[in-house]
């Protein structure tokens, strides 16, 4: 202990290393005076006494250089110091980790909105497509009753049987008449015609339109995608930074505690030095003791063994399997194509109507050993778990129902 306190403050130790040597230079020159006055004399016995007593003082003097008080109060304070300064840095690093996971809630809610709005979007399409046929069979429909009324008026193959209907009609009036509805069957024909064509044209311009919106959001998807995955690798990076911070600040909490107790050693070791010094001065008898101080000290260990009765999920998982190879489109609940929460939603109902998104999957209750027929899902994507590490799920667009790996960044949750 006394060569780490030399250690400590090198201008004391010099200090009291350059006043040993000369004092010990001091003794041993008054040593040398003294013998060569005595040589002769006959005072032997004088001179040991008196090498004697510059020895004791010598001792006494070394004794004393060993022992210097420190500044610790000094090396207490810049510990203290480097101590706040490490609280600073966590609240600051603590502050943009609070303020990143602001940013990271509010672009889940974005994706939960852009969900929705792909759903709305995809069962808005999935209705044009609809419509579209519906209107081409209609217009095929009116395209046939043409042909019909076409083929009775021109079933010669010329238009010598409307133009006898004409000619026969009696009178000029009635011949007007007829050759007026004959005109006005033309027209209707060809009005209709153009109309359904129009319709057609709208519906298809109408399809095109949403399947650019559609397009656009998935998009939009991605970008908010990136953003959710640059903030979650920041977010790991600052949580890292924050726990450094807080061994860090246990470590200086842990200096400082061990600067006090040398301090109230040193204080107590040289009270006691003190003391003893007093009482050899007195010429009184030293008594020492010492006492020690043990301790003991247990661990604890606790556990958790989760007791958990889960359902088979088989029903769950045979009603995925048997979409595998259907494919992916956005808004669809089935029976012929799902996106991935209407594919969910049919294994856990198998009902083909929507029971809810992602978002709402991750509302759920988490379970940390997942069951064949539990949800595998995250903000943006789910599935159904099939065991092994495995799900099935309904990709993306242009992909089909498949089986899997589960993603790291998925959590599992029970319906």
């Amino acid at each position: 202990m006394q060569n780490d306190r030399r250690r400590e403050d090198p201008q004391i130790c010099i200090f009291f290393d350059m006043l040993l040597k000369n004092m010990l230079l001091c003794c041993i020159m008054r040593m040398c005076g003294d013998i060569d006055n005595i040589i002769g004399k006959g005072e032997e016995m004088r001179l040991r006494k008196r090498v004697h007593s510059a020895f004791i003082a010598t001792v006494l003097t070394c004794s004393l250089a060993v022992t210097p008080v420190l500044a610790a109060p000094d090396t207490l304070e810049s510990l203290q110091q480097e101590q706040e300064d490490l609280k600073n840095q966590k609240a600051a690093a603590q502050s943009e980790l609070n303020s990143l996971q602001s940013d990271l809630d509010a672009i889940v809610t974005k994706l939960a909105d852009l969900e929705d709005q792909l759903i709305a979007k995809g069962e808005e399409i999935i209705q044009i497509k609809a419509d579209l046929e519906a209107a081409e069979e209609k217009r095929q429909e009116q395209y046939d009753a043409m042909k019909l009324r076409i083929k009775y008026m021109y079933e010669a193959g010329t238009g010598s049987a409307t133009m006898e209907k004409v000619m026969t009609s009696g009178d000029i009036s009635s011949m007007l008449t007829q050759a007026e509805y004959s005109q006005q069957v033309h027209d209707y024909d060809r009005e209709q015609l153009q109309e359904y064509a129009d319709t057609v044209q709208e519906i298809e311009d109408l399809q095109a339109k949403s399947e650019q919106e559609l397009a656009d959001l998935e998009d939009l998807e991605s970008e908010y995608q990136q953003q959710e995955e640059n903030l979650n690798s920041m977010i790991s990076s600052k949580s890292d930074e924050v726990s450094n911070l807080d061994g860090m600040l246990q470590e200086a909490a842990r200096k400082i505690q061990e600067e006090k107790d040398r301090q109230e050693a040193e204080a107590e070791r040289q009270r006691q030095l003190e003391e003893q010094q007093r009482q050899q001065a007195q010429n009184e008898p030293v008594s020492g003791g010492s006492g020690g101080q043990s301790g003991g000290g247990g661990s604890t260990s606790s556990g958790s063994d989760d007791s958990y009765d889960a359902v088979t999920g088989n029903a769950i998982v045979d009603r995925a399997y048997s979409k595998i190879g259907l494919w992916y489109e956005w808004g669809a609940c089935g029976p012929n194509t799902f996106d991935c929460s209407g594919l969910v939603s049919y294994a856990l109902t198998g009902s083909y109507s929507r029971l809810g998104t992602t978002y709402t999957f991750m509302g759920w209750t988490r379970v940390s050993n997942p069951q064949p027929g539990d949800v595998c899902t995250s903000w943006t994507h789910c599935g159904i778990y099939i065991g092994n590490g495995q799900m099935i799920h309904a990709p993306h667009t242009g992909a089909q129902i498949t089986i899997g790996s589960v993603p790291s960044n998925m959590i599992y949750v029970r319906y």
